[in-house]
């Protein structure tokens, strides 16, 4: 009975292997079209341009600093001790170098000059009458020599009164805004009391702390821009200081800018500095959407020809905005390159361009 079951399952399954390869045989060829993958990108294009990298910090307005020239502000004191009794400007008042600004009490400067105005014009005097008198041989050459030599005197004495005198008139070391004044009619002041705070609203200059880690791209002469929170456009500005030295506490340095026109800016404002640290003129450029990393890690951007896509290698550079430089073999300007969509494009592939 076994053996008789065996023989059966052996026919059956010999019958199965056969109506298949009948079926092999007979069925219709049955061709799988290949399908190429189309895939949706926008475009942008190989451009040339100028592009720059800066260094951004922020910064505070102050005056000037003196240097080759006198800063651009004073703290405003007498050089000597009296009495306030006359105060020549207000705050907010434009004055030019020079002028009076306050006067101390002079009294007694006053009667000082006039006296030794007096001995010079009685040394004159006696000078005069001896010269005459010697040429009648009326006097001796002792006698004027000694005319002479009070008459040098006298004239020293006046020059030294009328210095005393001018020391109580304070006047403005530069042309600029009164900022400050601090006293008052009547008030006592000696050669450490600041009477006022004077500012050359046009010679001012951003003072900022520089990391020291961007601070090596820094140099005097590169040209930079100030902007304020609200304001409608930047201003102009040229680095004019470089620090040689890092702050240990906050590895900062200090880097000034001055300002080629200050507008409506005051000291103490805060403001942002942009730096122009590096200039490519003239490069090859793209849209900073359209450099990407292959499979590889290779940096590359898909050129677009026709209706494909063909991925070349290309070496980026500095990146101003929307813009980024780049090199490599095949690149040039006018060309179209894939901007959105770039990313995790096959080496060549078909494409169709969005919004075209």
């Amino acid at each position: 009975m076994r053996r008789a079951a065996f023989a059966v399952m052996a026919v059956v399954a010999l019958g199965g292997l056969a109506l298949w390869g009948l079926f092999l045989r007979t069925r219709p060829a049955v061709v799988e079209a290949e399908v190429e993958t189309e895939v949706a990108v926008r475009l942008g294009q190989i451009t040339r341009a100028t592009l720059r990298q800066y260094v951004t910090a922020y910064g505070v307005i102050e005056p000037e600093p003196p240097g080759v020239s006198t800063g651009g502000s004073a703290r405003i004191t007498p050089a000597s001790a009296g009495v306030i009794v006359s105060v020549a400007c207000a705050e907010g008042q434009r004055v030019g170098k020079g002028t009076v600004l306050f006067q101390l009490d002079s009294r007694l400067a006053d009667a000082a000059v006039r006296r030794a105005r007096g001995a010079v014009a009685l040394a004159e005097a006696t000078f005069e009458r001896q010269t005459k008198l010697l040429e009648v041989e009326g006097t001796s050459q002792k006698a004027l020599l000694e005319s002479e030599q009070a008459l040098t005197s006298a004239r020293s004495e006046l020059d030294a009164t009328e210095t005393q005198q001018g020391l109580l008139r304070v006047e403005a070391p530069l042309a600029g805004t009164i900022a400050r004044i601090n006293v008052r009619l009547g008030e006592s002041v000696d050669t450490t009391t600041t009477l006022a705070e004077l500012v050359d609203r046009t010679r001012l200059v951003v003072s900022a702390s520089v990391p020291s880690s961007e601070v090596a791209a820094i140099r005097v002469g590169q040209v930079a821009e100030v902007a304020l929170d609200g304001a409608s456009a930047p201003l102009a500005a040229v680095v004019g200081f470089v620090s040689p030295q890092v702050d240990i506490k906050t590895g900062t340095a200090v880097v000034r800018a001055t300002l080629s026109a200050a507008g409506d800016l005051r000291p103490g404002q805060l403001v942002s500095l942009r730096i122009v640290s590096a200039e490519h003129r003239d490069s090859l450029a793209v849209p900073v959407e359209s450099v990407v990393k292959d499979s590889e890690g290779v940096t590359v951007i898909a050129v677009v020809r026709a209706d494909r896509a063909l991925q070349r290698p290309v070496k980026a550079g500095l990146r101003d905005g929307n813009l980024i430089e780049i090199e490599g073999e095949g690149v040039e300007a006018g060309l179209q390159v894939v901007t959105e969509g770039a990313y995790g494009l096959p080496k060549e592939t078909k494409i169709r361009a969005l919004g075209q």
